[in-house]
Formats: C-alpha cells, sequence, structure tokens
C-alpha cells in the first residue's frame, strides 16, 4: 500500500539516505563515498532537520518502507534566492523511480507550502541531470545558471489540478 506521511524528527537516518540518494552521478561515473554527505555544503540539506520553522517535508512508503522523500528549507546553499524562498531537494530510490512517486511527493509538498503561506520555492540542478524535465513538468523555470547547474524558481501561485500545474 502506497502512503505519503510528513517527515518527522525520527526520519533522521532515511533523510540521511535520502540525501546520499539524490546526490547526482554523472553517467559512466562512480558512485560517490557515502561520508560525501556530510560535507558542510551537502549536510545543510538535512542537518537538524525539523527544528526550523521553515523545514518541511513529505516521506512516501510503499508497505511501510520508504521510497521516496522532497523537502524543502531556507537555507544558504546551492539553490538559494533570498531568506523567503525554502530550497527543494527530492530523492526517490532507484527501485520506485519512473512510477509517478516524484510526482506524488512533490505535488503533495507544494500543497503544504501554499498551505502554510510560501510564494515560491527554488532548486539547483546540474543541466546533465535527466531531471530538469522533471523539474519543468512540475512548473519549475530556469532563472539563471552558475556553472554546470541552473538554479530554478516554481511560482506556487497556481492550483493543482488532478495533480498536474494548471
Amino acid at each position: 500500500m502506497f502512503s505519503i506521511r510528513e517527515i518527522t524528527p525520527n526520519d533522521k537516518q532515511i533523510l540521511e539516505d535520502f540525501l546520499y540518494n539524490a546526490i547526482f552521478i554523472q553517467k559512466g561515473a562512480s558512485p560517490f563515498p557515502r561520508d560525501e554527505i556530510y560535507k558542510p555544503e551537502v549536510f545543510i540539506y538535512i542537518d537538524s532537520f525539523g527544528e526550523k520553522p521553515d523545514d518541511i517535508g513529505v516521506v512516501a512508503e510503499f508497505d511501510g518502507k520508504p521510497a521516496g522523500a522532497a523537502w524543502v528549507r531556507v537555507i544558504p546553499a546551492y539553490g538559494h534566492i533570498d531568506d523567503e524562498t525554502p530550497e527543494l531537494a527530492i530523492s526517490v530510490f532507484r527501485e520506485y523511480r519512473n512510477q509517478g512517486v516524484g510526482t506524488k511527493i512533490m505535488t503533495r509538498l507544494f500543497g503544504v507550502l501554499r498551505e502554510r503561506g510560501y510564494k515560491q520555492t527554488s532548486l539547483a540542478v546540474q543541466k546533465e541531470n535527466p531531471a530538469v524535465s522533471f523539474y519543468q513538468r512540475l512548473g519549475y523555470e530556469i532563472i539563471t545558471e552558475a556553472g554546470e547547474e541552473y538554479i530554478m524558481l516554481k511560482s506556487l501561485a497556481e492550483k493543482e489540478v488532478s495533480g498536474q500545474s494548471a
């Protein structure tokens, strides 16, 4: 059975797993060592998650097993726009990809953000990452290029219709 719930303080370990899984590996490259997530510029995405009011996220589970997560926080990281725009991170475990999990958790997260009064959300993504088109389908627009990355922004003003942006 599939379900989506909000991230809780008890999710520290799975957030580390999701963060590691979210690191983009270029085609043909070897996976990064797990300790890569503990570098300050990466760990900032989950460090003490849930302790700040802008820490908001959801987890998808299949039969109680974590499948994917999407979370935001206002942090001075790769996709930082300003101090009112939370930056998004998303991760779907490989065995659950291409099954709509990412779209469902993002749609749920966008709803929670709207309910809490957020106007937009940002993210940073490597230009070579196939997820760029996924983010564009969800309404993110490229607002700037920074080296090998795009900084993308999504307005939360529009309403969701059947899981798709209107």
